[in-house]
């Protein structure tokens, strides 16, 4: 036994020595290793490097001249600024004036520190190829089933479609974001007593013959929670109304073997979309759609156009205190938004 024991320890003693060590094979996180032109690295071990650091003298110009200078039709087509981004840097703008250097642009709301490092690679990488491989999976977070995006971006116009516990609200919308089309019905069999299948496909049936015709149906998917037991019968309600709807709409597919004509949109992709998501719960998005309305009268190139009889008519359906706030209508309008601004990123 002590024998054993000397041979051991004279064993590792020599190991020791010669400085020996057990092989070790690399490890590599998951991250591309191409080369990039950009100063930071592509698996983003220095996020918290400061901003001015990550880049050099001529990368900070371009980034900083295009914030600075550019059009909101031109920052529009940089990722990321789109929608309250947008209309936060341009608002900062106004009131700060030009920024200074790099770091100033996180005081800007809704563009902290990874925000803003998505942004200015997409100045400095306008086509990156692998933002276009990952196209096709961000796509697929906010719409099924799977279209080609080729086929979404070639639409000439959509029905968005929303429903809630009494009415069906739609906004037909062309992907110049021209509003063509703005309404909504009132269902009287919806969660009235017993779910009756046939009075519910009546109500239905009544609104779907009174759609446009167009590239894309888009019919919202409603969010609610299997957790809460009370909301159950709203659920219900909700999914019957939806597979009702995609029932009646997929008649108007023009060939059998033709891409999907009605498409599911998440409920909660819209909301992130426009900040209305708090905590778990989705706020009313009233607010953006009465500033829609306000910048299609006061702006040259508003984020949306609409026609001069909708405003009239809806002018002020969606304030504090009246009688109807029309949410489905507000929903079914910035549904419409969200989609074409999210097929733009």
């Amino acid at each position: 036994m002590w024998l054993f024991r000397r041979l051991f320890l004279s064993s590792a003693l020599v190991t020791a020595r010669r400085g020996l060590r057990p092989e070790v094979k690399p490890r590599y996180r998951n991250c591309s290793r191409v080369p990039m032109a950009l100063t930071s690295d592509p698996c983003g071990d220095d996020d918290d490097k400061p901003l001015d650091a990550r880049y050099s003298a001529e990368q900070r110009a371009v980034i900083l001249r295009l914030l600075n200078t550019a059009a909101e039709s031109e920052l529009a087509a940089v990722k990321l600024l789109r929608g309250r981004k947008l209309a936060s840097v341009v608002d900062y703008r106004a009131r700060y004036g030009p920024f200074p250097d790099l770091q100033s642009v996180t005081n800007v709301p809704l563009l902290k520190h990874r925000s803003a490092v998505t942004v200015f690679n997409s100045i400095l990488r306008p086509d990156d190829k692998r933002d276009k491989r990952k196209a096709r999976g961000q796509l697929a977070k906010f719409i099924r089933p799977e279209v080609e995006r080729k086929q979404l971006e070639e639409a000439t116009s959509i029905v968005s479609i929303v429903f809630g516990t009494n009415k069906i609200a739609w906004t037909h919308m062309d992907r110049a974001m021209s509003v063509l089309d703005w309404q909504q019905e009132e269902c009287s069999s919806f969660m009235n007593g017993t779910y009756m299948a046939s009075s519910y496909l009546d109500d239905i049936s009544e609104v779907v013959s009174r759609l446009p015709d167009t590239d894309f149906f888009v019919v919202e998917k409603p969010g609610v929670s299997l957790q809460n037991t009370a909301l159950y019968p709203v659920m219900v309600h909700l999914r019957t109304v939806e597979a009702m709807l995609f029932a009646l709409l997929s008649t108007r597919q023009r060939e059998p073997g033709d891409p999907p004509k009605v498409l599911n949109m998440m409920r909660t992709a819209v909301g992130r979309h426009f900040g209305l998501i708090v905590g778990e719960s989705r706020t009313s998005g009233a607010q953006a759609v009465r500033q829609m309305m306000t910048d299609s009268v006061t702006k040259k190139a508003p984020r949306v156009t609409f026609p001069h009889d909708l405003l009239v008519k809806y002018r002020s359906a969606f304030h504090m205190g009246s009688r109807n706030r029309g949410e489905e209508l507000c929903d079914a309008l910035l549904q419409a938004v969200a989609f074409y601004e999210l097929l733009g990123e």
